[in-house]
């Protein structure tokens, strides 16, 4: 599979679920446990008979595109024959006036991720038109015009990256101590300075200003200051 794993950022507010494309855990015990079932985690990376394969979908539906295709898979029966579809995404916990605001990126933008059962080395029929003839799905990857499965790499790299995220997930701070930054929020609005520290945990960076002719140090939300033109 030949793709470029660009990151395009994409705010949501809206929790994103697990992985789909397959059945959901028996919810007895405790619902926490239950919770924290990870189809990227908890289950092998192939099952016997299963490959998987990439989708090009319509840009900026990814999501919409897996749950049309995980329903008309649910409806004809499929389950035992379309594994797990993912769609996978980096999540990262933003501050903002002490507000927590969740960021979610998908990590391959216009593609999802098939788990389908073969028969004798194929996609059944069936399948293959079920999967092509869902609304925005484009093609599969691959040569010749033939869908290609993707390599063990590729799968245990998309499925590390399909890891459900952390009930905390960190700060992501694009600031690195001596970059040149300038103020834009706060009483120091439009003064310049230089990164000093980085503190993820509180979402925050210390700056090292000029007042008064002294050099001081400043505290701040990250989203107060912006990197400095060179």
């Amino acid at each position: 599979m030949t793709t470029e794993h660009e990151q395009i950022e994409k705010t949501e507010t809206t929790e994103a679920g697990a992985p789909v494309g397959v059945p959901a855990p028996e919810t007895t015990g405790d619902a926490a446990d239950d919770m924290s079932f990870d189809p990227a985690v908890d289950m092998p990376m192939y099952r016997q008979g299963m490959d998987w394969f990439v989708l090009r979908v319509a840009s900026n539906k990814e999501g919409s595109v897996r749950d049309t295709l995980q329903r008309k898979v649910e409806i004809e029966g499929l389950l035992d024959r379309i594994g797990r579809i993912m769609v996978p995404t980096e999540k990262t916990r933003t501050l903002k006036g002490g507000k927590q605001r969740i960021t979610e990126t998908k990590l391959y933008p216009g593609y999802i991720f098939v788990e389908m059962m073969l028969e004798k080395g194929r996609i059944p029929q069936d399948v293959f038109f079920l999967i092509k003839e869902t609304t925005g799905v484009g093609d599969f990857v691959g040569t010749a015009g033939k869908p290609t499965p993707m390599s063990p790499a590729e799968v245990e790299k998309m499925l590390f990256d399909s890891k459900m995220p952390d009930a905390e997930p960190e700060v992501k701070l694009e600031f690195s101590p001596g970059d040149h930054v300038t103020i834009n929020e706060g009483p120091f609005e439009n003064y310049e300075g230089t990164i000093d520290e980085v503190m993820p945990d509180k979402g925050m960076v210390r700056v090292l200003v000029t007042i008064f002719g002294r050099q001081a140090p400043v505290e701040l939300e990250y989203w107060q200051v912006e990197k400095s033109d060179d």
